[in-house]
């Protein structure tokens, strides 16, 4: 089964090219225009051994906040498609993920029920130039695009850097795990039948 996908996402306020394998080495080219954001997605892909290319440019003039919902609006479409009928996938995906002093346990469902329960507070607004409270908005615009249940809980942390690191962190390696075929390829994980 080819789980590779590519997308294009063209508005008045950004425009954004994306290519997925959830099945791919980690390898990736991310160019967002947002630095911080290239970082975390460049972590997102090695540590969920994703393959990501992703090319994004917004109304950076205005703010980040288009630029990182959308760019959350269309890694969770393409999650979604590269997903397809999810048969034989193993659903679900848990991570506690430590960075330095920071724990973050990321725990999700691919039940095609999108639900965001974000409970990170970060002790500083900003690091560096970018708005901490826009990964809220990326998670949010993914999870419910993506058909995600997905729950990030701050166990400890300090540095704000720190803590976003250790959520994409562990929304990599969550994803890894849910993502995996483990079933019957013909047969969706759910009593129901269908995902």
């Amino acid at each position: 089964m080819e789980r590779t996908i590519s997308l294009k996402r063209v508005t008045k306020e950004t425009d954004i090219t994306l290519t997925l394998n959830l099945d791919g080495k980690g390898t990736c080219s991310i160019e967002t225009g947002i630095p911080f954001m290239d970082h975390m997605l460049n972590l997102f892909a090695v540590h969920g051994g994703f393959d990501l290319d992703i090319t994004a440019k917004g109304d950076l003039e205005v703010d980040d906040h288009h630029t990182v919902e959308d760019m959350g609006i269309v890694l969770g479409q393409a999650i979604s498609k590269a997903l397809g009928e999810r048969k034989g996938i193993n659903r679900y995906g848990e991570a506690t993920l430590p960075m330095d002093e920071a724990l973050v346990g990321v725990y999700l469902d691919l039940s095609n029920r999108p639900y965001l329960c974000y409970q990170v507070v970060y002790p500083v607004q900003k690091t560096g130039a970018f708005d901490l409270e826009l990964i809220e908005e990326f998670f949010r615009a993914l999870s419910f695009n993506g058909g995600i249940t997905l729950h990030i809980h701050k166990i400890c942390g300090k540095n704000g850097h720190h803590i976003a690191e250790a959520a994409f962190k562990g929304f990599a390696r969550a994803l890894s795990q849910a993502v995996q075929v483990t079933g019957d390829e013909a047969v969706p994980p759910s009593s129901k039948g269908v995902l």
